[in-house]
């Protein structure tokens, strides 16, 4: 029995040697980082009990890519980007180590827990760029799509095996030990980045002059002025602000509204991955990159009717469904848009552009989660996301009236 073409396909961009090296250890590194995520928010509202600080500890992990993300792909665009991934990897080696000895003799608290989380969040902005721009350096053009979407689906394994690792540390050994197994995944990451041949990636070429300053200028304008990518962006940032909060305060939904506590966390957060891996292989090989648009847009509506689901059940076993759904339509907006901007984007504006993409994907969460982390305070924690859903539905049709023009102006192959 044949495989389908369109999961062949995937299995034929992993023939890429320093592809499947890259992803291999990306693969265990996100592991860790979804371990670590989850067992901070766990630890958060442990001690703190407040969605506020679910909100600040969400905003302080991804928030710095909002004001680093833009440097770090004109950066990204100036030089090496294998050598700035080892470094920024080292880096967060580090502090994953001092947080977890912090961890294991007890000497966390809710403000190193804070600073350690930003410190973290700082190295991860400045990195973010040279990796997604990294992928392209790795394949010919024609495996891009599948490249993309290989490496999405590799996160969202890790969204689903992340928690789950971290639900059973904590429960059997505390957070100590599941602080120390993100310290371990980046050590792996590393000896893996040391195996990729650096001779086969090229310096990005430059066609105009002048400083960083310079550069991040002619970026943004670049995106803005473009109509396709300008519009594509737009929708994601309403999905970002809008929908993907709900995975950063999962932590509250699970203890106040469904009384499940750590297990029913670990359950919703991987609920979420397993709709995202879904996701992942219905796009990796379809639909063709012409009509990626409309189906992105298609995406974010069912994401937006998932959330509104989510909210609306006070039972666990109907939540879990709708989580999956959620991750689904995320994996598809996130696999989609960033294949549209990959194909459409001219290669040497790929880091900064790419580097915009980072800032919605990493900072919209972080504005979103703090703003209904601090609302949710004060009317619960449905309310605020029910008004954002119906305004990505709202983001959603003035897309789709101007789709024409938006797909002639991205010209996809």
């Amino acid at each position: 029995m044949r495989a389908p073409a369109h999961l062949t396909g995937l299995a034929r961009v992993l023939r890429e040697r320093d592809y499947a090296i890259y992803c291999s250890g990306n693969a265990v590194s996100l592991i860790g980082t979804w371990v670590q995520r989850i067992t901070t928010g766990w630890l958060t509202w442990e001690m703190t009990g407040s969605g506020t600080w679910l909100g600040l500890m969400a905003f302080a992990d991804l928030a710095p890519t909002v004001l680093i993300g833009p440097l770090a792909g004109a950066v990204a665009d100036r030089t090496d980007r294998l050598r700035l991934i080892r470094i920024g990897q080292f880096v967060c080696f580090i502090l994953a180590v001092i947080l977890c000895i912090l961890a294991v003799t007890g000497l966390i608290g809710i403000f190193s827990l804070l600073a350690l989380t930003l410190a973290s969040g700082v190295v991860q902005a400045f990195n973010q760029p040279a990796r997604l721009s990294l992928i392209s350096a790795l394949v010919p053009r024609d495996k891009l799509p599948g490249a993309v979407a290989i490496n999405s689906i590799i996160f969202n394994v890790a969204r689903f095996v992340g928690p789950a690792i971290a639900g059973l540390a904590i429960a059997t050994s505390g957070v100590g030990l599941a602080f120390a197994i993100n310290a371990a995944s980046f050590a792996v990451f590393l000896i893996a980045l040391t195996r990729i041949r650096a001779r086969h990636l090229d310096r990005p070429e430059r066609t105009e002059k002048g400083g960083l300053g310079a550069d991040l200028v002619a970026g943004f304008r670049y995106a803005t002025g473009h109509p396709g990518l300008a519009a594509m962006f737009v929708l994601m940032i309403a999905t970002c602000l809008g929908a993907r909060p709900v995975v950063e305060l999962l932590p509250g939904f699970s203890d106040a509204v469904f009384d499940a506590g750590a297990t029913g966390l670990a359950v919703l957060t991987s609920s979420i991955g397993v709709g995202a891996i879904l996701g992942g292989l219905w796009i990796g090989g379809r639909p063709a990159p012409a009509r990626l648009p409309q189906t992105v847009a298609a995406s974010a509506c069912l994401l937006s009717l998932a959330i509104l689901a989510f909210i609306s059940v006070s039972d666990i076993r109907l939540a879990i469904p709708a989580m999956l759904v959620c991750g689904f339509a995320i994996a598809i907006t996130g696999i989609g848009s960033q294949t549209i901007i990959h194909l459409a984007v001219a290669s040497e504006m790929r880091g900064r552009v790419l580097s915009m993409y980072g800032v919605v994907f990493r900072g919209g969460p972080a504005v979103g989660a703090l703003a209904m982390g601090t609302v949710s305070d004060k009317v619960g924690l449905a309310l605020p996301f029910a008004l954002r859903a119906l305004l990505i539905l709202a983001v959603v049709g003035w897309l789709l009236a101007r789709l024409d023009r938006v797909r002639a102006a991205l010209s996809l192959t």
